[in-house]
């Protein structure tokens, strides 16, 4: 059975651009579209020529790809020709060699928000598109809005497509711009878009996900005959963002019945890099990715339930809808009070230790960890904290140092330039192959700013452990998340700390106090101890 094409297009740098607070750089941009043309994408839309300098100083430096690089616009504005308006001529002079033109479909939109007659905006949507087939490029149009006003005027709307197309438009895309249509509606319309004589290889969907049904929509027309799918990366867009392509591709390529019915760009072994890429444009941003996103999510495979656990070291499919590697995310078994020794021994043989089944410990250590668990420590999430409690229940966790004593003190002052600036200072005491050390240090940074008491602690008590000082020097703190735990007089703090080594490692602490200072500590001394014993068996596993 032949298998029909479906094509991907990306707006990322364009329409992803616009969500709140989201500003790519020119070479930010470039990096995207390296990744996304690698991932196997057929379109990549950079930006809109002459909005503003970012998009027009990369489509002067767009790097070659494979994708077919698009700029997008709007059509020409009523009053004047398509060869002299300058908006125009801006997205045109980006050389891309396909153009996408956003137009109106909906007659409410053409007579009142752009007050000029339905005529007058067909007439535009001909000669833009025309304009563009002239000088050999292939030309998209966007019917914006066209869910709505197919519902209110559909023979209008339908009129809008059939000027584009009957002026060389290669892809009409239909577009819920208010994000407000629901899978039933965008089924049914597009459905009806077809039989009215709208081909189906030349229709293109573009959602947006203000009901969460985004990617639904897109399937649902994609059921009803549409051809062309536009999303982002990680759902970036406007307001509540566009259709995800980490979910839907996957889904496309994956599920059936899209898996053995359509064939797009994308391989099988290019799709073991989508959580990468979905991670690398939430580290471009300086986001945390979404743990519960589907498929690339740090949570998508997290199994923390026992009976789930249990069933899981059987046969992964019993809790899993698809294989983790295939996106290239990781089945994680994290540890908590609703844990079994299923969890436990999975848990454990993934750290290096391997357990037998019945070892008196396990059942010491799961009581440990739910006595723990109620004081307010969580385990799910700061994984490396679980095995140096494991390590220390196996006695398998050297006694690297003890620290003896600690202060902090935090100092506001005027500096030389009268004004007050923040200072942090802090003393700790250790005892190391028996013999006591003292170490002080301040928290500046080489500009001079300050840095915190807990970083002040840290470089403290790095700075003198002995032997074991080297072993430290490229361990960097990564992330500081705080959360109290209970509120009032009985509050409690639990501080979770990222730290990462120059061999790529990455792990987590946790910390609990109601001192905020005391529960950063105890969860930098986790992260220190952590390196500590995985440098010393490194490459090794702990029978017992």
């Amino acid at each position: 059975m032949t298998r029909e094409r479906l094509y991907l297009y990306d707006t990322t740098l364009r329409d992803g651009q616009q969500t709140q607070g989201v500003q790519f750089s020119t070479a930010e941009k470039k990096q995207i579209a390296q990744a996304l043309d690698k991932l196997g994408v057929d379109y990549i839309e950079g930006g809109w020529p002459g909005a503003n300098p970012t998009d027009s100083a990369f489509f002067g430096e767009a790097p070659e790809t494979r994708a077919t690089m698009t700029a997008f616009g709007m059509t020409k504005r009523a009053g004047r020709s398509a060869e002299n308006d300058d908006v125009l001529a801006a997205v045109m002079n980006a050389g891309t060699p396909a153009v996408c033109l956003v137009g109106k479909s909906h007659d409410y939109h053409v007579t009142h928000a752009l007050g000029i007659t339905l005529e007058e905006n067909l007439s535009n949507i001909r000669a833009s598109v025309a304009h563009i087939v002239a000088q050999g490029r292939e030309a998209l149009f966007d019917a914006e809005h066209f869910f709505d006003g197919y519902k209110d005027n559909p023979e209008y709307a339908l009129a809008a497509c059939r000027a584009a197309l009957e002026a060389g438009a290669r892809w009409v895309v239909l577009c819920d711009t208010n994000g407000g249509a629901l899978p039933t509606e965008v089924s049914r319309i597009v459905t009806e878009v077809v039989g009215a004589g709208i081909p189906g290889e030349k229709l293109g969907i573009h959602t947006h996900n203000d009901t969460e049904n985004a990617v639904a929509c897109s399937l649902a027309a994609v059921d009803a005959g549409a051809r062309q799918i536009q999303g982002t990366l990680n759902g970036l867009g406007e307001r509540c963002g566009n259709a995800n392509l980490t979910a839907l591709i996957p889904t496309l390529l994956l599920k059936e019945p899209y898996a053995s019915r359509f064939e797009t760009g994308v391989s099988l072994k290019a799709l073991a890099g989508l959580t990468r890429i979905s991670r690398m444009l939430d580290d471009i941003l300086n986001r945390v990715p979404v743990r519960q996103a589907a498929y690339v999510g740090a949570s998508a495979f997290a199994h923390k339930a026992g009976l789930h656990a249990s069933a899981i070291l059987k046969d992964p499919s019993t809790y899993e809808h698809i294989e983790p590697g295939k996106v290239g995310n990781a089945r994680v078994i994290p540890m908590s009070n609703q844990a079994g020794q299923s969890n436990l021994r999975k848990r454990l043989t993934d750290a290096g230790l391997i357990v037998e089944k019945g070892n008196p410990a396990l059942a010491r250590i799961l009581e440990r960890i739910k006595e723990r668990e109620a004081e307010g420590y969580s385990y799910d999430t700061a994984q490396a904290s679980f095995e140096l409690l494991a390590r220390a229940e196996l006695n398998q966790l050297p006694d690297f140092f003890e620290v003896k004593r600690y202060k902090v003190t935090v100092e506001r002052r005027k500096n030389k330039y009268n004004r007050m600036v923040s200072l942090s200072e802090a003393v700790v005491v250790v005892k190391v192959d028996g013999e006591k050390r003292l170490s002080v240090s301040e928290s500046l940074d080489e500009t001079g700013s300050d840095r915190g008491p807990v970083n002040a602690l840290a470089k403290a008590l790095i700075k003198d452990l002995g032997r074991y000082s080297a072993q430290l020097e490229d361990m960097r703190l990564v992330d500081f998340k705080v959360r109290i735990t209970q509120g009032g007089t009985e509050a409690v703090t639990r501080v979770i700390i990222d730290s990462e080594d120059s061999q790529g490692r990455r792990w987590s602490t946790v910390g609990v106090s109601p001192n905020i200072i005391d529960a950063s500590f105890e969860a930098l001394l986790d992260a220190i101890r952590w390196k500590l014993a995985h440098d010393c068996t490194a490459g090794q596993a702990d029978a017992v």
